[in-house]
C-alpha cells in the first residue's frame, strides 16, 4: 500500500509536513505535478486519483477548504473521497463508506491533520452488511448498473 498525497498552492506546507511525517512509516507518493503560485486543485485530484490503485492505495488531498478537491476527486471512477475535519470523520469515512481518499483544508493544524491521516490509514473498512450494501450501490451507480430508483 502506498499513500498518495497532493495539494494545490494553498496546502503546500501542510502537504510537505504530512508527506515527511507519514514517510517514516508508510510508502508516500507525491503528485508529479509541480505547485505554482496559483494552480488548480482539480489537476492534483485527477493526478493522484488516476494513478493510485483504487483497491490497495490511499490518498490525501489538500486545498483551501478541502471541499473543491474532494468534489474533483470523486469524479474519478473508483474513488470515494471524503472531506474530513476530525478523527471521527476519518474513521467513519473509511469504516462506513470505504473511502480510499480524504481531503483536508489547508488551514488545519499540522498535528491534528497528521493524527487524522494516521486514523484514516489505520482504520479498517467495515464488513457489516449495511455498509457493504450502501457502498455497492454507489459502485453500481458509478458503473451505470444501479436501476432501483
Amino acid at each position: 500500500m502506498s499513500i498518495y498525497i497532493a495539494s494545490d498552492h494553498r496546502g503546500v506546507s501542510l502537504k510537505e509536513y504530512l508527506a515527511n511525517e507519514l514517510a517514516k512509516e508508510e510508502s508516500v507518493v507525491k503528485s508529479r505535478i509541480e505547485n505554482k503560485a496559483e494552480d488548480d486543485y482539480p489537476d492534483f485530484a485527477f493526478d493522484v486519483c488516476s494513478h493510485m490503485s483504487k483497491e490497495n492505495d490511499l490518498g490525501i488531498l489538500i486545498c483551501g477548504t478541502g471541499i473543491g478537491i474532494s468534489i474533483a476527486a470523486n469524479k474519478v471512477k473508483g474513488i470515494r473521497c471524503a472531506r474530513v475535519l476530525s478523527l471521527e470523520d476519518a474513521k467513519s469515512a473509511k469504516e462506513h463508506n470505504h473511502a480510499n481518499v480524504i481531503a483536508l483544508p489547508a488551514s488545519m493544524d499540522y498535528h491534528e491533520a497528521l493524527q487524522i491521516c494516521i486514523e484514516f490509514i489505520n482504520s479498517k473498512m467495515s464488513n457489516e452488511d449495511r455498509h457493504i450494501r450502501r457502498v455497492n450501490k454507489i459502485t453500481m451507480y458509478e458503473n451505470g448498473e444501479y436501476n432501483e430508483l
